[in-house]
C-alpha cells in the first residue's frame, strides 16, 4: 500500500460512510458528501467494505470509489 498512498493523505482518514435504512450508502470526504451508492453498486461496496483488512483498506476503496473528484487545486476552507 505504500506505492499507492505517496503522501500519506490516507492516514489522516478523510473518508466515511453511512448506510440508511434502504441499503443506500453515503461517502464523506472530511464530512461533505461526494458520492451515493444505491442499489447493487451499494451492496458491493459494503461487502467490500465488511471483509477489508485494516483501516487503511477501507480508505482505499472508498477512494477509489468516490474517483478522481479533486484535481489538487482545490482551498481548504
Amino acid at each position: 500500500m505504500e506505492h499507492i498512498d505517496k503522501r500519506n493523505r490516507l492516514e489522516e482518514k478523510p473518508f466515511s460512510y453511512r448506510e440508511t435504512k434502504d441499503q443506500n450508502v453515503f461517502i464523506d470526504y472530511y464530512g461533505k458528501q461526494v458520492k451515493i451508492l444505491k442499489g447493487k453498486e451499494a451492496e458491493k461496496f459494503l461487502n467490500r467494505i465488511r471483509t477489508a483488512e485494516s483501516e487503511m483498506a477501507e480508505q482505499l476503496i472508498m477512494a477509489k470509489i468516490t474517483g478522481n473528484f479533486k484535481r489538487g487545486n482545490e482551498r481548504k476552507s
